[in-house]
């Protein structure tokens, strides 16, 4: 989705992060569906999936990290936990937390990062990092005007200081796009390896090219197919998943409030399904969303279904969005005056899971 409204190896750890020990969370891959939640954008805010706009920007200015102790008074957390999901996914801009590339991360982001991931692990539930830079560093393309090098030393650094949480997630990229297929598997190989020498066992996800639609994953426009490239995709502990996104509008962009049936959802994810049980695979629906009419949630509701039936190759989905700027938003699951938005009422049945 793209962000806001409106607009190797040596030496990679950050100061102090080989006192972390690492604590894995591998048993996500055995535990069917164990994630479930929402998105708390804001942190990847004021940039566009291209990399213009607002670089490094300024926090709570340009956006904001969903914690209380950043965002006055967010604590909508807690109304989600209480809601029954377990996992919420955290984007943030690879920019503003290592303002030079190959170099120590910027403590002042590490900071807010580590205290927004923190609250929320310390309620229970489990945080994926998400780096929501479309395969790019400023509008400089990974593999391209970027480095693979340099997308992998980075993942080094921030795997060094999240590999002691085992109840981190980290989701290498979001949506790449406008590059080879092949350059981005190549990248998301080298970032693997880079995370495995820092000494976390943490679950990865990786999406794939073109946006990471499930309604494109066998397609060819944006080069070699999702369906081909990814199986390449090569992790030594064997602790990957892959990440698809599949919002429900017409163009599957999550911008238009209009859905397309009511099983629009559902029929976008069946190749991506497939794909996953006849290659013994573990997939991840990192964003769906929908607008409020009857049509949409019913279609929310059916892929919330859909992926229990499936529930032997999903280790679990997070919804778009909510977040400290969010209550508006026409996806937002945000509460509003204190009622529970339709889309919520429409997910809340299937959210019968523990954060324990």
């Amino acid at each position: 989705m793209v962000a806001g409204i409106g607009a190797a190896l040596g030496g990679c750890r950050g100061e102090g992060a080989e006192k972390k020990q690492a604590a894995g969370n591998a048993e996500l891959l055995e535990r069917p569906l164990s994630l479930r939640g929402i998105s708390l954008a804001g942190a990847e805010f004021g940039v566009d999936a291209f990399g213009k706009g607002n670089l490094p920007g300024t926090p709570g200015v340009h956006y904001n990290y969903p914690d209380p102790a950043f965002s006055k008074g967010y604590t909508s957390a807690d109304y989600f936990i209480a809601k029954g999901m377990n996992t919420f996914r955290v984007p943030f801009r690879w920019e503003r937390l290592q303002p030079a590339r190959n170099q120590p991360l910027n403590a002042a982001e590490l900071n807010r990062l580590t205290t927004t991931v923190n609250t929320l692990t310390a309620k229970g539930a489990y945080v994926v990092l998400d780096v929501h830079n479309y395969a790019r560093y400023g509008t400089g393309v990974v593999g391209a005007e970027i480095p693979i090098a340099d997308f992998a030393e980075f993942w080094g650094r921030l795997a060094a200081e999240f590999k002691g949480n085992a109840k981190v997630v980290f989701a290498l990229m979001n949506e790449p796009h406008d590059m080879p297929t092949e350059t981005w598997i190549e990248a998301a190989n080298a970032a693997i390896v880079s995370i495995r020498a820092a000494g976390a066992t943490n679950l990865i996800l990786v999406p794939g090219n073109g946006w990471s639609g499930a309604h494109s994953f066998d397609a060819t426009f944006y080069g070699t197919s999702n369906a081909e490239a990814l199986l390449k995709i090569a992790d030594p502990k064997g602790y990957v998943a892959f990440e698809v996104h599949q919002h429900l509008d017409e163009d599957s962009s999550g911008k238009s409030p209009t859905c397309v049936s009511e099983t629009v959802g559902v029929e976008r994810l069946q190749v991506f399904t497939e794909w996953l049980r006849k290659h013994r695979k573990k997939g991840f629906l990192g964003e769906f969303s929908g607008g409020s009419s009857a049509v949409c949630l019913k279609a929310i509701a059916n892929v919330a279904i859909y992926l229990e039936q499936n529930k032997d190759v999903y280790v679990g989905w997070t919804y778009w969005a909510a977040g400290p700027s969010w209550k508006s938003y026409f996806t937002s699951l945000e509460p509003r005056d204190g009622a529970d938005t339709p889309q919520m009422i429409s997910l809340q049945a299937h959210l019968s899971v523990s954060t324990r």
